[in-house]
């Protein structure tokens, strides 16, 4: 293949990750509103899904969680004076407000930014585009910090470029890598798939009608613009209404590519043979594509266990291992199609299930949680920070994690001044212990 090192980036789980239903369209979301989160197992679930990859030979990296609650917000709406003073007034006067801004969304990596490696691009660089996120505000406050982050991860700009997020409304709402699929024809050039909800700049009458379509084709269009990809790598298709409908909020619910493997169900496009067409065409029938029916999985299903939100990775011995939630291997329809794709012609050989749980429940499985960072070998070593995962890293993390993170958390804690010095406190160490500087406001 092009010889890139696919470095699987994974979003720490935060201190405040909650239940607070706060993701329209998000089946999982939605059901699990009001209950109650574990905050320690959900980042211990997340390190151990990074020592899961990492033991199958995949580069993993990590990525800090963010300030919450998000006193920087609560002042530019209003709520000044100490952080007790403030965060008693939201919680009595706009307590959904306090939800919005203590959501621990940063962890799902994968709405973080777009990327492009350098081996894609027409100036030889890896290009990074920071996601916006407009279409829902407690994802849009993440937005800044996390170009902070990166800018400060991929921080040689003779190597790579990191750009900030697209601007304007949410005309252009822009869902990041979770609506963007890279996929790598042996001896072709690389395809880059962007699944897009709706027209922002014109008529439409083509959407959902159940559920808000997020990413809009004009973002779609500017990222591949920003990446600087070569003629013709980009491939722009329509998700299918009926499938946002369902609950797949983001291309990732419900397709899932990888080098030369693609896999999707029927009502993740609205026109999926046209989308299967252009695969072939372009990688001249170099990637295998296997296609899940309405009848063989029905939506419900593959919304519920998320068997699409699944990672592809290839091992050091080339094996190709689909690493999917236990929740796939709970449900038989989607066990079935993902057993169907190892028997396929195929190059997936096994898959293995990991629990991620308190993810899922807020509708988040292991795609969810990781960007993917095509890198060239000799870039490896001029990342900015130190956020490789290695066994020194993962037994530092487990002890921060073990002994700043609560294991019980109510939407109504979210209030706590305790819970946001905590918090603080716990980010402060943790841009210490990946070498990150100052890159949280409240540090500034």
């Amino acid at each position: 293949m092009s010889g890139l090192v696919e470095v699987n980036f994974d979003g720490l789980v935060g201190p405040t990750h909650n239940f607070a239903g706060l993701s329209a369209g998000n089946v999982a979301s939605q059901e699990s509103e009001g209950s109650a989160s574990n905050p320690r197992a959900a980042a211990l679930q997340g390190i151990d899904k990074m020592r899961a990859l990492a033991s199958l030979g995949v580069a993993q990296a990590v990525l800090p969680p963010q300030p919450r609650p998000s006193l920087a917000a609560l002042r530019r709406l209003g709520f000044g004076g100490s952080p007790e003073h403030a965060l008693a007034r939201v919680a009595t006067e706009a307590p959904q407000l306090l939800r919005l801004v203590s959501s621990a969304s940063s962890m799902w990596a994968a709405n973080a930014a777009t990327v492009a490696p350098a081996t894609d691009t027409t100036d030889g660089r890896l290009h990074v585009v920071v996601a916006n996120l407009r279409h829902m505000f407690h994802r849009s406050l993440e937005a800044e910090t996390t170009y902070a982050v990166l800018h400060a991860i991929f921080s040689d700009e003779s190597r790579f470029e990191v750009h900030e997020p697209l601007p304007g409304g949410t005309q252009l709402a822009d869902e990041g890598a979770a609506n963007h699929t890279r996929l790598e024809p042996p001896g072709g050039q690389a395809i880059h798939l962007f699944g897009w909800g709706r027209v922002a700049l014109g008529p439409d009458d083509a959407g959902p009608t159940r559920y808000p379509a997020r990413q809009t084709k004009e973002s779609s269009e500017a990222l591949a613009r920003l990446l600087a990809l070569r003629p013709g790598a980009a491939i722009f298709a329509r998700q299918h209404p009926a499938g946002i409908d369902a609950g797949a909020f983001h291309t990732d619910v419900v397709a899932v590519g990888h080098r030369h493997v693609f896999l999707a169900h029927e009502l993740a496009f609205a026109d999926g043979e046209a989308v299967r067409r252009e695969i072939s065409t372009r990688s001249g029938g170099a990637v295998a594509q296997v296609w899940a029916t309405e009848v063989e999985l029905p939506i419900a299903d593959a919304v519920a266990a998320y068997p699409f939100n699944s990672q592809i990775v290839t091992t050091p011995n080339d094996e190709m291992v689909i690493v999917a939630p236990k929740e796939s291997e709970a449900s038989p329809r989607a066990r079935a199609f993902l057993e169907r794709v190892v028997a396929s012609d195929n190059p997936v050989r096994r898959v293995v299930y990991l629990d991620v749980g308190q993810s899922m429940k807020n509708g988040g499985g292991p795609a969810c949680l990781r960007q993917r960072v095509p890198l060239r070998p000799e870039d490896l070593s001029a990342l900015g920070a130190r956020v490789l995962f290695d066994d020194a890293l993962e037994g530092e993390l487990r002890r921060w994690v073990e002994t700043r993170y609560r294991d019980r958390l109510l939407p109504e804690d979210l209030g706590d001044p305790a819970l946001w010095r905590e918090g603080a406190a716990a980010l402060d160490e943790l841009t210490r212990i990946l070498g990150l500087g100052s890159v949280y406001d409240f540090q500034r």
